[in-house]
C-alpha cells in the first residue's frame, strides 16, 4: 500500500553530520517502501524547519512531510526554546494543512547521544520514514 506515496522532506544544515545520516537512513526506508521519490528540501537549521514543512504541506503535493534535525543541547536554554517553538508549529501545521508533519528531529544531550541515533536499533531516520509511511496510509484511508 505504501507504493507510490509521496513525501516531502525538509532537512537541517546545522549539526551536517548528524542531519545527513538522518537523511541517508530515512531515504533507504521510503525507497524500500517503494515510496515516490521525495522532494528534499535544506534549511539552515532546526528553526527554520517549520517554514520550509509549512511550504511543502500547504502545497497539496505530498501525503506527508517528515522533518529531520538535530537541536542538541548546549550551555544556554536556547536548544529549549528552539525545540518547542519547532515542535509545536509542526503540531500546528498537519492540524492546519491536513498533511501529517513528522517530527524526525532529535534533542539529544550530548553529540554522543546524537550520533548513536543514527545507526542500528536507534536510528531515527529510519523511525521518521516509518511514522511517515503509516501516517501518509492513514491519511489516504481517512480521506
Amino acid at each position: 500500500m505504501t507504493k507510490g506515496l509521496r513525501f516531502g522532506v525538509v532537512v537541517s544544515r546545522f549539526n551536517t553530520e548528524i542531519t545527513e545520516a538522518l537523511l541517508a537512513s530515512c531515504l533507504r526506508r521510503l525507497k524500500d517502501a517503494k515510496a515516490a521519490e521525495p522532494k528534499v528540501v535544506h534549511v539552515p537549521g532546526g528553526f527554520e524547519i517549520p517554514w520550509a514543512a509549512h511550504r511543502l504541506a500547504a502545497s497539496g503535493r505530498f501525503d506527508a512531510v517528515i522533518c529531520l534535525g538535530c537541536i542538541l543541547r548546549g550551555q544556554t536554554p536556547q536548544n529549549g526554546h528552539i525545540s518547542r517553538s519547532v515542535f509545536q508549529h509542526l503540531h500546528d501545521i498537519s492540524i492546519a494543512t491536513g498533511v501529517p508533519c513528522v517530527v524526525g528531529v532529535m534533542t539529544p544531550n550530548t553529540w554522543a547521544q546524537a550520533v548513536a541515533r543514527t545507526k542500528g536499533k536507534l536510528d531515527r531516520g529510519v523511525e521518521a520514514a516509518e511514522a511517515g509511511l503509516a501516517m501518509a496510509e492513514l491519511r489516504r484511508t481517512l480521506k
